[in-house]
C-alpha cells in the first residue's frame, strides 16, 4: 500500500531460500492500486427544498470549514449532514494512507484493507472527553482522529459534555491532538471538516411559523450559551434549515445530485491546490494568519462592507477572518480571482448566530 518499494511475497522459508539461491525466483507482487469509494445510497437528491442549506454545504466542502446547522426538529439537519461526505472532494492516496495507519493502530481495519472514503464519525452527545480526543491506559486515536481527512458530525451540539467540546479546540487549530497518560506521550493527527446541528432553543421551536416554541428569551439565551464563544469562532459557518414546505414534498421536484455538486467542489479544491503547492495547506480553511493578506485581500467595496459588518455585529478576529476565508472559497467555486462584495455579502450570511446576537 505504502509503495516505493518492491514487495515479494513469500509463503515459507523454503521457498525463501530457493529464492535467494536463484532456484525458483519469486515474482514481485503487483503494485496496490489505489481505488477511491464512496458510501452507496446517500445522495443530496434525496432531500427536497433546503437549497440555501445544499449550497452552504457546498461551500464547506469546497473550503474544508467547518459549519454549524440550526434548525427546528424534523428539518432535515442529520439528513444532510450525512449526505456530506457524497460532495466532499475525493480522497487522495496520500490521504487514504493517512487514515489507513490511524484505523490500523485503533484496530479497526476491515480485514486489512486500505480505507478508501473519507471517514465519516458521528459519537453519540453522551461521549466522554476521552473518547473523543483519545486516550486510555494504552493511548489510543478517539473520535477526532478516527474523523482525520472525513467528517466528525455532532448531532444536538447543547447536549454534549462541556469538557468534551472544550477539547475540540486545540485540534480545530492545530489538526492534531496530543495525549498524555502514565504509559507515554503520543500526537495523533485530527485534520477534520466539524458538522454541527442543533435546536435553536430547549423544546426546538424558536422562531418557527407556528409559534410552538414556549422557551423564554433568556430560556434559549441560557440553552446557545452551553456553546462557548471560543469553540463558536472556530466553526466558519452557521446556517438556518428551516422546516420544509409543504409545496416542496408535493412537487418532488427532482434535486440536483451529489455528483454534480462534487465536480464544482473538486475544481474549487485543483484551485486551492495549484495556490498552495508547495506551502503545506490543503485548503482555505487552514489558511494560516501570515497568508491572509496575500490571499483573501477583497476589492474595496468587499473590504468596506465586511468593515460595517464587523463594526455592527461586534464580530471577533478570529470571526473576521473567517468570513475572509469562506469569501476565498465562494469566490473559488465562482472562479474568480478577487473576492467581491458579492462573495463578502453571501459569507455574512453563514454568521445567523453573530447576526442574532444570541450567542
Amino acid at each position: 500500500m505504502a509503495g516505493g518499494i518492491t514487495v515479494y511475497p513469500v509463503g515459507d522459508v523454503r521457498q525463501l531460500v530457493a529464492h535467494l539461491l536463484g532456484e525458483a525466483l519469486i515474482e514481485p507482487a503487483p503494485e496496490y492500486e489505489f481505488e477511491n469509494t464512496r458510501p452507496p445510497a446517500l445522495d443530496f437528491s434525496d432531500v427536497m427544498g433546503q437549497e440555501s442549506v445544499k449550497r452552504a454545504l457546498e461551500i464547506a466542502a469546497a473550503g474544508g470549514h467547518n459549519i454549524l446547522l440550526l434548525g427546528p426538529p424534523g428539518s432535515g439537519k442529520s439528513m444532510l449532514a450525512k449526505r456530506l461526505p457524497s460532495i466532499m472532494p475525493d480522497l487522495s492516496r496520500e490521504e487514504a494512507l493517512e487514515a489507513t495507519k490511524i484505523y490500523s493502530v485503533a484496530g479497526l481495519l476491515e480485514n486489512g484493507r486500505m480505507v478508501t472514503h473519507r471517514p465519516f464519525r458521528g459519537p453519540h452527545h453522551t461521549v466522554s472527553a476521552v473518547s473523543l480526543s483519545g486516550g486510555g491506559s494504552r493511548p489510543r486515536p478517539g473520535e477526532i482522529s478516527l474523523a482525520h481527512h472525513g467528517v466528525l458530525f455532532l448531532d444536538e451540539l447543547p447536549e454534549f459534555h462541556k469538557d468534551a467540546l472544550e477539547v475540540l479546540r486545540q485540534p480545530l487549530e492545530d489538526g492534531q491532538v496530543t495525549i498524555s497518560r502514565v504509559a507515554g506521550s503520543c500526537i495523533y493527527p485530527s485534520r477534520f471538516m466539524l458538522v454541527c446541528a442543533m435546536n435553536p432553543c430547549k423544546c426546538g421551536y424558536y422562531g418557527h411559523p407556528s409559534g410552538r416554541c414556549t422557551c423564554s428569551e433568556q430560556a434559549v439565551w441560557a440553552y446557545r450559551r452551553r456553546i462557548s464563544g471560543p469553540l463558536m469562532d472556530r466553526i466558519d459557518l452557521h446556517i438556518s434549515v428551516p422546516s420544509v414546505s409543504y409545496e416542496s414534498l408535493k412537487e418532488r421536484k427532482p434535486a440536483e445530485s451529489s455528483a454534480d455538486v462534487r465536480a464544482r467542489v473538486n475544481a474549487a479544491r485543483d484551485v486551492q491546490r495549484a495556490r498552495f503547492t508547495g506551502t503545506g495547506i490543503p485548503n482555505n480553511a487552514c489558511l494560516p494568519p501570515d497568508r491572509m493578506a496575500k490571499d483573501c485581500t477583497p476589492e474595496p467595496a468587499g473590504q468596506a462592507l465586511l468593515e460595517r459588518a464587523f463594526q455592527a455585529l461586534g464580530l471577533s478576529a478570529r470571526a473576521h477572518d473567517r468570513i475572509l476565508k469562506v469569501a476565498r472559497t465562494i469566490a473559488d467555486l465562482a472562479g474568480a480571482e478577487q473576492i467581491t462584495a458579492a462573495h463578502i455579502a453571501e459569507a455574512i450570511q453563514y454568521r445567523v448566530l453573530d447576526r442574532e446576537s444570541l450567542l
